[in-house]
């Protein structure tokens, strides 16, 4: 768990499932079209998130929660940062930052050697914020699932 005076990430727990999704529906919503891995992972995050092996983090301040954001286990060493999204009109105040670098801590914790990001180029406060924590460009997967997903970025922990 991060603490500082105003900001705690904590741990996922069945009670953040409306805050998860509804945070996460605001951000697409606002830019793209909800997708059928949207709804697999919003609407059903045990099972399609942490019962294979993810984890997902909840940021929160005096205010309730402010922020979300999912690691999902692809395979041995091998994770993705999804459904990141910080409550509109916060965004900007390094919450998003908190977030990420305590899912790249927690995922080096789990033994992962590599971060996949897959998102759009829209998202340019995210972009810079993932290649200022060190990801880097790759090309897209093939079997990447997103539609709207033109860029991946990369993390190598190892």
């Amino acid at each position: 768990m991060y603490e500082s005076d105003e900001l705690r990430i904590i741990k996922y727990e069945a009670r953040h499932r409306g805050e998860f999704r509804d945070l996460n529906l605001s951000w697409i919503e606002e830019y793209f079209d909800v997708e059928e891995i949207d709804r697999r992972h919003l609407f059903h995050p045990e099972e399609s998130i942490l019962r294979p092996g993810g984890a997902i983090f909840v940021a929160e301040n005096s205010n309730g929660v402010v922020g979300v954001c999912a690691l999902v286990y692809h395979s041995p060493g091998s994770y993705e940062v999804s459904k990141m999204a910080i409550r509109k009109g916060l965004r900007g105040q390094g919450i998003g930052r908190c977030l990420l670098e305590h899912v790249i801590l927690h995922a080096r914790g789990c033994g992962a050697n590599q971060l996949l990001i897959i998102s759009n180029t829209v998202l340019e406060p995210a972009i810079h914020l993932y290649r200022k924590l060190g990801f880097i460009k790759i090309p897209l997967p093939a079997d990447q699932e997103y539609g709207r997903g033109n860029i991946a970025l990369e993390l190598v922990l190892s």
